[in-house]
């Protein structure tokens, strides 16, 4: 799949994808980067105006997919097996960026590391996940 497929894939084939405004930035065979434009309705309590965990928990597993999935066939399907977040600060209410990287790929199996940081301070890592792919070929 090239570059502009892959990009409409991410954005506008998935309903959940759609609901939280999901954008990629960079998607190459090395690293996919990721992000969600910031919105109110993301803030998890209105007393701490920080983005959801939840939220970027969902953005960490749709990344390491992506990245994943930029090594596979179109007709490839592609499924979490385990998802592992470390929450390491607040993230203030900005955009939300993720950029996944390939630790492993198998023939049935990827794993991807990725990072997590919010747009108004590009040089602090709020999160970073592990995800674990099945690949199912064809």
């Amino acid at each position: 799949m090239h570059d502009s497929t892959l990009q409409q894939f991410i954005e506008k084939e998935f309903p959940f994808h759609v609901h939280l405004g999901v954008r990629a930035d960079y998607l190459g065979r090395d690293a996919v980067r990721l992000y969600i434009p910031f919105a109110p309705q993301l803030i998890g309590h209105t007393g701490r105006p920080m983005i959801h965990g939840g939220v970027i928990a969902s953005l960490v597993d749709i990344c390491g997919g992506f990245a994943v999935w930029a090594h596979c066939k179109p007709e490839d399907h592609v499924a979490t097996i385990t998802l592992s977040v470390d929450y390491l600060r607040p993230a203030n209410p900005a955009d939300l960026y993720a950029e996944a990287r390939i630790r492993l790929l198998g023939n049935k199996v990827g794993n991807a590391h990725v990072m997590v940081w919010t747009a108004d301070n590009k040089d602090v890592n709020v999160a970073e996940g592990r995800g674990v792919y099945n690949i199912r070929r064809g």
